[in-house]
């Protein structure tokens, strides 16, 4: 069976027409209805009294002496976010830890990890914690990831972190 110019054409008809039909229909799904009877789910916007403090007017955390990691872990976040801030960005361990001494936390309860690796690189992270009455505030800082911080139970040996950590002798 031989196909003819006629069958050909017919076929390239049909195929532009499926595609055309295709191409329409996805396109109607991305345009929004729009039916007058129906009314905009748009937010309400309600005005805040003067007199309610603004994030910006509150006042900044404080250390909680003796707290437990959720207590103070409000405050070891400003703290950590005030030294990302004072670095321009681009805080190390010890900027996290004199902002955190400076701050009241007691530096033998603190551990750090290497800014440098073993090979004489910057470290993608660095991690530091404050061992709280109950628990422990962890806080980290990379590059890629920005700052984070969690509390977890300290491990069996007292400590916030498993293996080798920095000396905090700056």
């Amino acid at each position: 069976m031989t196909r003819t110019a006629a069958d050909s054409n017919g076929t390239r008809r049909h195929r532009a027409t499926v595609v055309a039909a295709v191409l329409a229909l996805v396109l109607t799904g991305c345009v929004a209805e729009s039916d007058p009877g129906q009314t905009s789910a748009a937010p309400t916007v309600t005005e805040t009294p003067a007199s309610t403090p603004t994030p910006s007017d509150a006042p900044p955390p404080t250390l909680v002496p003796n707290g437990t990691a959720a207590e103070n872990k409000p405050f070891f976040d400003y703290l950590n976010n005030q030294a990302i801030t004072a670095a321009g960005g681009q805080p190390d361990g010890p900027a996290f830890i004199n902002s955190l001494r400076a701050g009241g936390f007691a530096v033998e309860a603190m551990e750090l990890t290497p800014d440098i690796t073993t090979v004489g690189v910057k470290a993608d992270s660095v991690q530091f914690s404050v061992h709280a009455a109950d628990a422990c505030l962890i806080g980290q800082w990379g590059t890629v990831g920005g700052y984070t911080s969690i509390i977890a139970a300290p491990l069996a040996t007292g400590k916030c972190f498993v293996g080798q950590t920095r000396p905090i002798d700056f």
